[in-house]
């Protein structure tokens, strides 16, 4: 799987989101910034990405995604 699939898997879970991903073809990174984690717990945050692969990950397409960072904009821009 190429990292661009895994942001766009992430971006349609989380249409506003802003996706980096890295990663080696199984072994994945992201980065997300997303107004819709406004005023969610960390763990409701990685909750809300790995929904949106949830069924390349059960399919082991995508055998691991570690989420870096989950930040809305105003924690990104450093606010």
């Amino acid at each position: 799987m190429e990292n661009s699939r895994v942001e766009e898997l992430i971006k349609a879970g989380i249409p506003d989101a802003e996706v980096k991903v890295t990663g080696d073809g199984r072994h994945f990174e992201a980065e997300v910034v997303s107004a819709a984690f406004e005023g969610k717990s960390l763990i409701q945050r990685h909750r809300m990405v790995m929904e949106a692969v949830k069924e390349q990950v059960a399919s082991d397409e995508l055998h691991a995604l570690s989420i870096k960072s989950t930040k809305t904009p105003e924690e990104a821009a450093g606010a």
